[in-house]
């Protein structure tokens, strides 16, 4: 084909023809190579871009094993927390923890045994008899009110302390445990002593008196509602019953229109109002979500207050704080601040947050999340009173189905924690790792890419969800691009590589696998107990560990209670193949100490202004 006269324009475009019909290119062949590039755009931006995120999962297969394997399992959990609290017995009773290196003992939380109490019921439920009497000596002896005791935190005092008397009376109605609690959360009450009824940070339990600034973090400020409310329950007391209510009146009342209905980290204890506008579901905020469905259970599912604020505070994280790395695509939750140009996240994943998917597994478990008009709520009606950017997140989560999601965020959360534990050389978990998103990185939405997901048909497990395998690139690298390259394959870099004999992976998975029965999870906790005995275990309990991400960890003179009361029971329920502590009975406090659910009688009702 010859082009018409003047259509080229000048001598260049001449020249050009004239090469192209020397090498044999025609007006045609040009066409239809136009043509076809029209086309696959086309095809491209109506199909493949449509589905520009692949998630992929491994094929991986975890035996069923017999159930007289997961018993001998169970029994090596016991024999683990009785080495531990033998060595703590030995050289540190009646003081509060070991040093498992130096054989000596610590009084880091008041001097009442924290140990001991903390790990009450978990003696009573591995049939501990002997250590369990032996323990209940600090609980007959322990006078809460030394000249010594100054300044006892609140926070910590409660949910181990306070916490370890209350499940041991649930689990053995013994008097003198619930007379000890009475006690200690009498004298604990001046901390309330403020104009909104949140609890200072500690408490002089000589003079009565509070001590601490008057702005306090969400976790401190909002983790005692379950104690409180059950000991006015077992005692009758109704100022037990009042100082767990006010935080729920608090929150229900509190202004989070900028903060999309989810509580933020610090909060005036005048006002009883936000102080900033960081959010998270770590450090300084992880339990007092936690307590948000975990009151709402307890009491038998009657407040619809907690309910609300809970569904408002998982929508919130679902919308804005959870996300896809680019690589491997694990799914992790973060932290961010709120400016005027939007949501920051930070792409911080801590170990504290490992304790998220285990409460979204509970909620999936407990709640009609695909029915809430059952229990009155209208799901996006929860929204009327945010932003319209927070409305439209709404309407796209009610799209979903509520409870699948739920569970799939769960199980997708939980296997990253558990991955951040496989993929380092000791098999133990970092206490906060950077995830590899944002700036020359993809910044991939967990809720972007559900749709992109649904959109695509629904081809292979949600985002985040499919199985994966450790990671199994060098862990020591030689130089910085090395380093670089590693980073960039396995998604995150470590950030803070102690492990701290920390419960919430474990508990998660405990979680996950009484709730699915899918023998993964257990599979999973025992690679990670494995790796405690080989890693942290010294001549006389069990150390805290840093430089987890090397092969030469280094063992740290600390062991907190909390591995006994939660780390090692998460561990031990998770083997045992009786359901001990079934999830629709009891709920867990955040050190793992079980209270019952229990529903307030009318006269109570009445007596307390409950519901």
């Amino acid at each position: 084909m010859n082009f018409p006269a003047g259509f080229l324009g000048n001598n260049a475009a001449a020249k050009a023809s004239s090469s192209l019909r020397r090498r044999g290119i025609s007006i045609r062949h040009i066409a239809f190579a136009f043509g076809l590039s029209i086309a696959l755009l086309t095809l491209y931006f109506n199909y493949f871009r449509r589905t520009g995120y692949s998630f992929p999962a491994d094929f991986m297969h975890y035996p069923p094993e017999t159930p007289e394997v997961w018993t001998d399992r169970s029994l090596q959990v016991r024999d683990a927390f009785l080495h531990a609290y033998h060595g703590y017995e030995r050289f540190a009773f009646p003081n509060d923890e070991l040093r498992p290196l130096s054989n000596t003992s610590i009084n880091n939380f008041n001097g009442w045994a924290v140990t001991a109490v903390d790990s009450l019921d978990t003696m009573h439920m591995m049939g501990l008899e002997q250590e369990y009497t032996r323990a209940m000596t600090a609980v007959h002896d322990t006078n809460f009110s030394l000249p010594t005791n100054t300044r006892v935190p609140f926070f910590e005092t409660v949910i181990r302390q306070l916490g370890g008397l209350l499940s041991a009376y649930a689990l053995t109605n013994e008097d003198i445990l619930r007379t000890r609690a009475d006690e200690l959360g009498t004298i604990l009450a001046p901390a309330f002593r403020t104009a909104s009824g949140f609890p200072k940070y500690g408490v002089n339990t000589v003079r009565g008196t509070s001590d601490g600034p008057m702005v306090g973090s969400l976790a401190e400020i909002a983790s005692y509602q379950m104690e409180y409310a059950y000991l006015g329950k077992i005692t009758g007391k109704k100022e037990h019953v009042d100082r767990a209510t006010a935080a729920t009146r608090n929150f229900y009342n509190a202004d989070l229109h900028d903060h999309g209905g989810m509580y933020p980290m610090f909060w005036n204890l005048s006002s009883g109002q936000a102080r900033d506008t960081r959010l998270s579901v770590g450090a300084a905020s992880d339990s007092a979500h936690e307590y948000i469905l975990k009151q709402y259970l307890m009491t038998a599912r009657k407040d619809k207050a907690n309910l609300e604020m809970y569904l408002r505070f998982t929508s919130h994280v679902f919308n804005n704080l959870m996300y896809i790395t680019p690589n491997r695509h694990l799914l992790y939750v973060t932290d961010s601040k709120l400016y005027r140009t939007g949501n920051r996240p930070t792409h911080n994943f801590e170990h504290l947050s490992c304790f998220f998917p285990g409460l979204l597994a509970l909620g999936a478990h407990t709640l009609p999340l695909n029915n809430l008009e059952e229990v009155g709520l209208n799901f996006t009606a929860l929204a009327d009173d945010l932003l319209p950017k927070h409305k439209m997140g709404y309407e796209e989560l009610a799209s979903f189905d509520l409870k699948d999601l739920h569970l799939w965020a769960a199980e997708g959360l939980a296997q990253t924690c558990y991955l951040t534990y496989a993929d380092q050389p000791t098999g133990l978990g970092p206490d906060i790792v950077g995830m590899l998103s944002g700036g020359s990185r993809p910044e991939i939405s967990w809720m972007d890419a559900m749709r992109e997901w649904r959109t695509s048909g629904r081809r292979g497990p949600p985002p985040g969800v499919g199985d994966k395998y450790p990671w199994v690139g060098d862990s020591t690298p030689r130089n910085a691009r090395e380093r670089e390259m590693a980073y960039a394959m396995r998604d995150y870099y470590v950030k803070n590589a102690d492990y701290q004999l920390r419960p919430e992976t474990v508990e998660s998975l405990y979680i996950l696998y009484r709730v699915t029965g899918d023998v993964k999870w257990r599979h999973r906790g025992w690679a990670i107990f494995q790796a405690i005995e080989r890693e942290a275990k010294t001549p006389s309990g069990y150390a805290n560990i840093d430089k987890v991400d090397t092969y030469n960890p280094q063992q740290l003179d600390v062991m907190p209670s909390f591995f006994l009361a939660e780390t090692l029971k998460y561990l031990y329920l998770l083997f045992r193949e009786d359901d001990l502590v079934p999830l629709d009975k009891w709920v867990f406090n955040t050190e793992a100490h079980p209270f019952p659910v229990f529903e307030w009688t009318e006269k109570e009702k009445e007596a307390y202004g409950v519901s």
